[in-house]
């Protein structure tokens, strides 16, 4: 026999449209206004915050399909990544139209982080050719270390996407310079890609960003983007004093 008693709460329906919640409360059913009194807070500060989130987030879904991101978990990875985002520049991207849901490609993206010394690397030459120089020697690496390259893609084609692809290194591809050893290729001249060069041991890896040419992002650093994304989502609101925690 089926027991119809129902005990605390039990959320059976919301009609935003209408703004109510109708839901069951020791069997009877209960309705209540779902609509907020409180208007609609969006601050330039709140505004550029909750832009950095949204992208920052974006690029982590795409650097999870290059494989588990090396982030350690404080106290998860996931959170680990967006605390670290927040060093980088703040892309104003449109709630509509072709740049809704874009990915930007950022100077000192970061790509992992671990008690490992960080690689220095920078963009430059070698013999001529371009090169991705690094200052590792081939006595700094030891048994069981692995170098592993991402490199970050930059498409711009119909909707911005930053691609993330990463490779296993071998130290024998790698050119002994005055620095320290380097990658060559016309690759690294390219001024939509940007790569990062991960020491590893065992679960161990070192704290590395990406390096870059592009310059790509910078259209969207700007005032004239800010008011323009800003406007997509209603524009921004007027600052109140004293301001919430939360601002």
């Amino acid at each position: 026999m089926a027991n119809n008693n129902t005990k605390g709460i039990v959320l059976t329906g919301r009609m935003k449209k209408s703004g109510i919640t109708v839901y069951i409360r020791n069997g009877k059913p209960v309705t209540r206004t779902a609509m907020s009194n409180q208007p609609k807070r969006r601050t330039r500060k709140q505004f550029i915050a909750r832009q950095q989130m949204l992208h920052s987030t974006r690029i982590w879904t795409l650097l999870k399909y290059a494989g588990d991101p090396m982030f350690p978990a404080q106290p998860t990875a996931y959170t680990r990544f967006l605390s670290l985002m927040h060093r980088t520049e703040v892309v104003f991207l449109p709630q509509r139209g072709r740049l809704a849901g874009a990915t930007i490609l950022l100077p000192e993206m970061p790509i992992s982080e671990g008690p490992m010394p960080t690689v220095k690397q920078h963009l430059g030459e070698v013999d001529g050719s371009a090169a991705l120089v690094t200052n590792l020697t081939r006595d700094s690496l030891q048994r069981n270390d692995k170098l592993i390259l991402y490199t970050l893609m930059q498409h711009t084609k119909g909707t911005p996407i930053v691609r993330f692809d990463r490779r296993e290194v071998v130290p024998d591809e790698m050119t002994e310079t005055a620095d320290g050893l380097a990658l060559i290729g016309d690759e690294f001249a390219d001024d939509m890609k940007g790569w990062a060069l991960i020491h590893t041991h065992q679960e161990r890896c070192s704290t590395q960003t990406a390096v870059t040419r592009c310059t790509y992002y910078k259209q969207f650093t700007t005032e004239e983007a800010l008011q323009e994304a800003a406007a997509s989502y209603g524009g921004l609101t007027k600052d109140i004093w004293p301001p919430s925690p939360t601002d």
